[in-house]
């Protein structure tokens, strides 16, 4: 991991845009990805093209090319759902089933009031659930059940009527059985073999097969994320989620082995996620390397990781106070606090995802089974961006209902207003009614 000295010198890195280079890149941000980034966007645009054209025959014929799969239907049938319950260990269902629970009632203690709310007289506010969304869960050849469960159990918590899940299918034309019984655990509604931007673009504009969404949610590569973005406006998304980042802030009473094991657990994400220590002590961030080493060699995913580490990059400063303060101007998708006063650190943190306070509150806790949804912002967006929420899956609608006395008390404030704007119309659809017998 490279070394940063001082805070002013990592302000200035950040100022730059330098810290968050994996993000950059894969967006298509860094100036040596322009041209990559530029023909990544004309094939997205040209995939939406034509399932916006051509249906589900865009669909089978993109699923063939690109995940080298011929599928005879794209909706999981309820057999093949059934029959992942007898391939699936029983101790991974169990867990599902325990992580459901969780996520599930954290979401419903977080609840907003849903239906007609009266503000006063004349004013009421509606607050509905959407009707439908889709969610995009990553596959192919991994499985992310996990993903299924942090998102459409908040859908179902909100009162969602319909949810409609795309995952892309391996090469046995299969969606993986974990995934697939965490969605029935879920209560997803419909299951489609379809992935990447063709997905997304499926959802968006609805085909023979896949009904129109309104709200797209879930992370992806390149082209699902650029595909989010350029369907946006036909519908709603979550978010333009990037590669996986951490960032630790340590002093020097932390464990070293605990720093160094959930720096490298973002790591195994992607050779894209973006890693960051930082620490009050320069025997602490040695020690870390060394664990990093140690603990890299006994892990499977080893070239991904190496990866992230490499580009991480460890950043010493003079005290906690600073340290808390660079991780404001980050604004990562996980701040893990490992200090002696972490809870008072936190109070202080003002953007990140999710904060992880103290040295029993791992990250992959937050990952899988503690509640809150592990969909967060990314690429410093947790200044302005939240994590997931049942509120997503809302909509509010404002009702005026006047009678003819409130209508004359506000009619001479709006009518000045409305003359200053040099709004003539707006004017005289006001004094029509006050003028009125």
């Amino acid at each position: 991991m490279r070394r940063v000295k001082g805070f002013n010198e990592a302000r200035q890195l950040l100022a730059r845009g330098n810290f968050w280079e994996p993000f950059a890149a894969s967006q298509g941000l860094a100036p040596q990805t322009k041209q990559v980034f530029m023909s990544v966007q004309r094939a997205v645009d040209c995939i939406i093209g034509d399932v916006r054209d051509k249906g589900d025959e865009a669909l089978f014929d993109y699923t063939e090319k690109l995940d080298g799969v011929r599928l005879d239907s794209l909706e999981v049938a309820r057999p093949e759902i059934v029959s992942a319950y007898g391939v699936i260990d029983k101790g991974v269902m169990s867990a599902l089933e325990f992580a459901a629970g969780r996520i599930r009632d954290f979401h419903a203690a977080c609840k907003h009031k849903t239906g007609l709310i009266r503000i006063d007289r004349h004013l009421r506010q509606q607050i509905l659930p959407l009707q439908r969304v889709g969610l995009y869960v990553p596959g192919g050849s991994a499985a992310y059940p996990s993903t299924v469960l942090m998102m459409a159990i908040p859908a179902r918590v909100a009162g969602v009527r319909e949810i409609i899940m795309v995952s892309p299918p391996g090469k046995d034309g299969r969606i993986p059985a974990p995934t697939l019984v965490a969605a029935d655990i879920a209560k997803v509604s419909r299951i489609f073999k379809v992935g990447g931007a063709q997905a997304v673009a499926a959802l968006a504009f609805g085909t023979e097969s896949i009904p129109r969404v309104d709200k797209i949610c879930g992370p992806g590569n390149i082209f699902v994320t650029l595909a989010k973005k350029m369907v946006y406006g036909t519908v709603d998304i979550d978010g333009l989620e990037g590669p996986s980042e951490i960032v630790v802030v340590a002093d020097e009473k932390a464990s070293p082995a605990l720093c160094a094991a959930d720096l490298l657990a973002q790591a195994e994400h992607d050779p894209l996620a973006s890693v960051v220590l930082i620490t009050t002590s320069a025997n602490l961030a040695r020690r870390v390397d060394k664990e990093i080493e140690m603990q890299l060699g006994k892990l499977r995913r080893r070239s991904t990781i190496r990866k992230a580490i490499d580009a991480g990059m460890v950043v010493l400063v003079d005290d906690m106070a600073q340290a808390v303060e660079l991780a404001n101007l980050f604004a990562p998708e996980h701040l893990s606090i490992m200090a002696s006063n972490a809870s008072t650190l936190a109070r202080k943190v003002r953007n990140a995802g999710c904060v992880f306070v103290g040295e029993n509150s791992p990250v992959v806790l937050g990952d899988y089974v503690a509640g809150p949804s592990h969909v967060l912002p990314t690429g410093g967006s947790a200044r302005f961006g939240s994590p997931l929420t049942v509120a997503d899956f809302l909509k509010v609608t404002n009702i005026i209902a006047l009678d003819k006395r409130a209508m004359r008390k506000l009619s001479q404030p709006a009518l000045e207003i409305a003359k200053a704007e040099g709004l003539g119309a707006h004017a005289q659809a006001v004094e029509r009614r006050t003028t009125a017998k």
